[in-house]
């Protein structure tokens, strides 16, 4: 008998999986599950595999055996070892089929793939709502418990998750350190800087089949197309009035509430939405926001140019 004699394969019956040891099998079988035997005695952290409760407890012990050689940074774990050293050569072997974008992580790839297929696979048991990422799952849970346990130290803010934290503290640092290689801008969230880089790639991905305007993300889309549809799914419960954004319905809900978050920090002045308060600072400061498209002449209130057009229309009317 050969020495390379075809391996026996064992096949998950829920899925189809094939493995060549019953060992893998049986780790596998837990994904479909849920069962997880390796817990952690300190936060009681459990896990389906072992070998990701041995680096769970290196959070624990702080012991980060593997090293970046070009910048010393130090990891629990080889794998984000290796997912690091990919930011230092630029590597990114997970592409995917369907766009060729590429990823420096398999599972950053898995996630993107999302994007094409459409799959939700995480689903909220209170609303039935499904996300593409369990942490957006996770995220959108605290909103239906109202759970926020992480305080922002200078303001008191509370947050659901340490990533909303971080992000709110650079409100406060001034911090801005996601760079644009192209242009040099700096911004705070990776996420604006994702925006920011399209207008340098004029990447317009998703497409409006009605009127044809191109958009850079799926979310502005949807909201274009409900100017076509004339779909308005926020709608108050106090009056009735509903809203294409829920931006514009947040806003417009501290009518009946009365809340004013955006405060004047040089009179106290406080007002229902920032773009108000944007406008209220000018005042202040003396920038002029509103300039005339005919003779170039600048304002600091939308109301004063409107004014001022009136004069270019009357002269054109004699």
């Amino acid at each position: 008998m050969s020495k390379f004699t075809e391996l026996k394969t064992i096949s998950c019956t829920i899925c189809g999986s094939s493995f060549t040891k019953k060992s893998n099998l049986n780790s596998h079988m837990r994904i479909h599950s849920g069962e997880k035997p390796f817990s952690c005695e300190v936060c009681e952290a459990s896990f389906s595999r072992k070998q990701h409760f041995m680096t769970h407890m290196l959070i624990h012990t702080g012991d980060k055996p593997f090293s970046c050689e070009i910048c010393q940074t130090s990891f629990a774990a080889k794998a984000t070892l290796i997912s690091h050293l990919r930011t230092h050569t630029g590597e990114k072997p997970f592409r995917c089929e369907i766009c060729e974008s590429s990823f420096t992580q398999k599972s950053n790839l898995t996630k993107h793939i999302r994007v094409h297929t459409g799959e939700a696979p995480f689903s909220c048991e209170i609303c039935s709502s499904s996300f593409s990422e369990k942490s957006n799952l996770t995220k959108h849970i605290q909103r239906h418990t109202g759970e926020k346990r992480l305080p922002c130290e200078i303001c008191g803010s509370l947050f659901s998750d340490k990533s909303n934290l971080t992000n709110h503290m650079r409100i406060h640092t001034g911090e801005k350190p996601f760079c644009c290689e192209i242009c040099e801008s700096a911004f705070a969230q990776k996420s604006s800087l994702k925006r920011h880089m399209r207008i340098h790639t004029a990447d317009e991905a998703f497409s409006c089949e009605i009127c044809g305007s191109s958009f850079t993300e799926k979310s502005n889309l949807t909201k274009h197309v409900r100017i076509h549809t004339g779909e308005k799914p926020f709608s108050c419960d106090v009056c009735g009035s509903s809203f294409l954004r829920k931006q514009h319905f947040t806003i417009h809900m501290r009518i009946h509430t009365g809340e004013k978050p955006f405060s004047c920090e040089i009179c106290n002045f406080a007002f229902s939405a920032k773009s108000r308060l944007k406008k209220h600072m000018c005042k202040h400061t003396g920038e002029k926001q509103f300039f005339c498209k005919t003779c170039r002449s600048e304002f600091t209130t939308e109301k004063n140019l409107k004014e001022h057009m009136k004069k270019h229309t009357d002269h054109k009317a004699c």
